[in-house]
């Protein structure tokens, strides 16, 4: 039962993954290539595994089968606890976990394979992103950046690793490294990842008291970056009034993928407030530089109170459920967050 467990959980993030990376064939309208090249990854994936792995050492056949997700993800630990050189098996589980919002036991995870399997860079990337998650201020650590040197070494033109570790040059307060290491990757992006890039870059020049590397730019006509904006207003549920009366909750608006990694393509954090909240959602709310609103035809809504006040989902908090919203979008979105 486990090995069925552990293959539609392959066949899921295999899904999840192909369905990302051929998003650019749903958005032109070709649903078809889009929906068969996805089946075929996720085929492939279960097929190749069942080919060249070794599924019976993840059969267990006492286990009852799994009611729940999480069920799947506490049997699948179990058996890599009897068989940990199994690398795919814990990169599975790091991924699962991640899902689930548990962010602490998918570093480990991650950390296990990369025991296993130390010179991959994708591997490397994913742990060391994970590894920053899980710390309270969503910062990378030593081990981390040692992580994504060690991805960047192993494969210097890997665009990931470059942009993040320009990311911990900026959280460490190194922002003339960081102004060099994004402009090393500027003519390997598309135009308008490109143009997102130099603002960051630009950001971190006046930190570092550089001269900026691109004139301002004009303000956005209509279809552009501006047209794509989304206008979220959102409620409390009456039973939840009270919750945010003592002011320490937070609430975030966020705008993702549909279907895509779970970090957002925008988000917002604001105090949590009893009467309703009006944001507006747009490129300057993104994380990412190459990846903005405007570069999307659809993105999923949704709002989140949260007691502890970080980005990371946890226990307690309360969230909305997505909804789907196609750019540009013609009307506010209106959420009531707390409602049955």
């Amino acid at each position: 039962m486990v090995k069925a467990v552990f293959l539609s959980l392959a066949a899921l993030l295999a899904i999840i993954a192909g369905g990302a990376m051929l998003w650019p064939l749903l958005r032109a309208g070709k649903r078809a290539i889009w929906g068969t090249l996805v089946g075929s990854i996720a085929i492939a994936t279960v097929g190749l595994y069942l080919w060249l792995g070794t599924p019976a050492a993840l059969q267990a056949p006492d286990e009852a089968p799994p009611q729940s997700l999480e069920q799947a993800v506490e049997q699948l630990r179990a058996v890599l606890d009897e068989h940990p050189e199994r690398t795919e098996g814990w990169v599975l589980l790091a991924r699962s976990q991640l899902e689930l919002g548990r962010v602490a036991d998918a570093a480990a995870s991650f950390e296990r394979a990369l025991k296993l399997d130390p010179d991959q860079p994708e591997l490397l990337i994913e742990a060391a992103q994970a590894r920053a998650r899980a710390h309270p201020k969503m910062l990378f650590d030593d081990t981390g950046v040692e992580w994504l040197q060690r991805a960047r070494k192993v494969a210097p033109d890997n665009q990931r690793a470059i942009w993040l570790i320009g990311i911990v040059q900026r959280q460490r307060g190194q922002d003339e490294a960081a102004v060099r290491t994004w402009e090393s990757l500027l003519p390997r992006l598309e135009p308008n990842a490109a143009a997102a890039l130099r603002e960051q870059i630009d950001a971190a020049r006046a930190d570092a008291g550089m001269p900026p590397s691109t004139p301002a730019l004009a303000p956005p006509a209509a279809g552009s970056a501006g047209a794509h904006a989304i206008t979220v207003q959102v409620t409390l549920a009456p039973s939840l009034q009270a919750r945010v009366a003592a002011g320490k909750d937070t609430l975030f608006v966020i705008a993702r993928v549909p279907g895509g990694p779970p970090m957002p393509v925008a988000v917002e954090r604001h105090p949590a407030q009893a009467g309703p909240l009006t944001v507006t959602l747009d490129d300057g709310d993104s994380p990412m530089p190459t990846q903005k609103l405007s570069a999307l035809g659809e993105v999923e809504v949704f709002a989140r109170l949260s007691a502890s006040g970080t980005a990371m989902r946890q226990d307690g908090d309360v969230e909305s459920v997505p909804v789907k919203v196609v750019l540009p979008a013609g009307e506010p979105l209106r959420i009531t967050l707390g409602q049955p």
